[in-house]
């Protein structure tokens, strides 16, 4: 029996522990989803160039250099487009009936409820698709040679991309409409699926006219089925099975099926291969599976990850400093695979800080969740603050407006890879403030706090087990072991 036999076989990868068994999928069974895709959505972009071509691309702007994608006016709106020409031309018509095609294995009330299930745990949720799902995902080396030659993830630029990404995150989640056809985030899964479909059909021509620009043997079609899946599980079954607990937080079984079903119609809007989030047992399944076959860490996935700790540092609205950037990143993926991305070693305050945002997440989670009104009222009001301060108030550091995911970062021949990236000048001063930092000063606080509650409590306890004798019984045999504590106590009270 070989290392992927279908007996139950335990493992370890980057510190996540797990039993191999007859549910997982080996490498080599996952390999071919390399070399296959979305069809549908890449022959309707096909079809939309053919029918209102896009404007000429000029040579890309350097990354470092451009904070703002170039000829932001000429984008092509590609979700107005597909709606127009449904009816003109069978390949977009087949897009439109699909998306608009609702599976019969879709529940709305359980679509609703997984919703909620994000905004429950609205803080350690953002927490683990920031440096879990979205920077520890840079770990797979295959997929980072695609995001490589986009340009999306220059330090300068990165901050913005991904807040555009954080925007559909939003949208999937913000309420049963916004997810039905027609909604905010039924809308922005489209246009997420058609960007995909335009990248590829990018990159792939591109190969084709410089072999050595991307092998698309060795590396697969780019945003390919496996890519798919592997960014769909990172938002939906790493953030149940990984994300919380490390943070934590556990899901109760109910919740976990609810959010795994949200997802699962995410998935079928972006044109994903979508029966393995069918049940919480396959989706968990194929998570391990792609963390043997996929996380196999570069240095352009080093590049990347820094970057994204680079664009994020003292900006807001966070204003985090680099060190509790590091020290989230490594409280997430764990020290093994945050050594190999590059990530710098955390000193032990902002490992301390990152156990205190742990412990703010658990006591704030655990109450609003048991209290059903409170638990209504965390919803909505997490809701509000995060649409506020990552979305609308750009004063704050949001976007301050919807983003349309159009094709901005075009990959072309002379910018072929993504360069590590230095610090926005006066970025590093700004997040040496500590008074800025709201998430750091929280996690201080309220490490303080729990610290002073614990160490008040055992102590009170002490002195109670001395008053009534406990601890100096034979009964207990802690006569040795306390007698320092014990003599600590009989001082104190002389």
């Amino acid at each position: 029996m070989g290392l992927f036999s279908r007996e139950p076989n335990d493992m370890k990868v980057y510190g996540y522990k797990f039993r191999w068994g007859s549910l997982h999928q080996s490498p080599e069974e996952l390999h071919p989803l390399i070399y296959t895709y979305d069809t549908v959505a890449s022959d309707a972009v096909e079809a939309l160039d053919e029918l209102v071509p896009p404007a000429p691309t000029g040579p890309r702007k350097d990354i470092q250099e451009a904070v703002e994608p170039q000829d932001t006016k000429r984008h092509r709106d590609l979700y107005a487009l597909v709606q127009k020409h449904a009816k003109v031309d069978e390949r977009v018509g087949k897009l439109w009936d699909e998306i608009n095609a609702v599976p019969e294995w879709v529940d709305w009330e359980q679509i609703d409820r997984g919703q909620k299930v994000f905004w429950r745990y609205g803080g350690p949720a953002i927490t683990a698709l920031t440096f879990l799902s979205l920077l520890g995902g840079m770990g797979g080396g295959r997929t980072v040679e695609t995001l490589d030659r986009t340009g999306g993830f220059g330090a300068q630029v990165v901050r913005r991309r991904l807040l555009e990404t954080t925007q559909h995150t939003l949208g999937v989640h913000k309420d049963l409409a916004a997810i039905q056809p027609g909604g905010e985030g039924f809308e922005s899964s489209v246009r997420v699926r058609l960007l995909h479909a335009s990248v590829r059909r990018r990159v792939t021509q591109l190969a084709k006219a410089k072999p050595e620009y991307y092998d698309l043997k060795k590396y697969g079609v780019p945003v390919n089925d496996l890519d798919c899946i592997g960014t769909i599980g990172t938002f939906s079954s790493t953030v149940v099975w990984m994300g919380f607990p490390r943070q934590g937080i556990w899901l109760r079984q109910q919740e976990i099926e609810d959010y795994l079903a949200l997802w699962r119609y995410v998935a079928y809007l972006m044109g994903t291969p979508h029966d393995w989030l069918a049940t919480p047992e396959t989706a968990k399944a194929m998570m391990e599976s792609l963390l043997v076959s996929e996380i196999k860490p570069t240095k352009k996935s080093g590049t990347l990850a820094n970057n994204i700790i680079t664009g994020f540092e003292g900006q807001p609205p966070t204003y985090a400093s680099r060190g509790f950037l590091n020290a989230e990143t490594w409280w997430l993926n764990g020290s093994e695979l945050a050594q190999e991305l590059g990530i710098e070693k955390p000193n032990i305050y902002y490992r301390a800080l990152a156990f205190g945002q742990c412990i703010y997440f658990m006591i704030s989670g655990y109450i609003a969740r048991s209290i059903p009104f409170l638990d209504e009222a965390n919803i909505k009001l997490t809701r509000k603050v995060l649409y506020q301060i990552l979305v609308h108030n750009k004063s704050k550091g949001a976007l301050g407006y919807i983003t349309k995911y159009n094709f901005k970062w075009i990959p072309d021949l002379k910018n072929t890879t993504t360069p590590l990236g230095d610090p926005v000048p006066g970025q590093a001063q700004k997040s040496g403030a500590f008074y800025h930092s709201g998430v750091e000063r929280t996690a201080l606080i309220t490490l303080v706090v729990v610290g002073t509650v614990v160490g008040l409590t055992g102590w009170a306890s002490l002195r109670l087990a001395n008053n009534l004798g406990w601890l100096a019984s034979p009964r207990w045999g802690w006569d040795s072991a306390a007698a320092p504590f014990i003599g600590l106590l009989r001082d104190m009270k002389a």
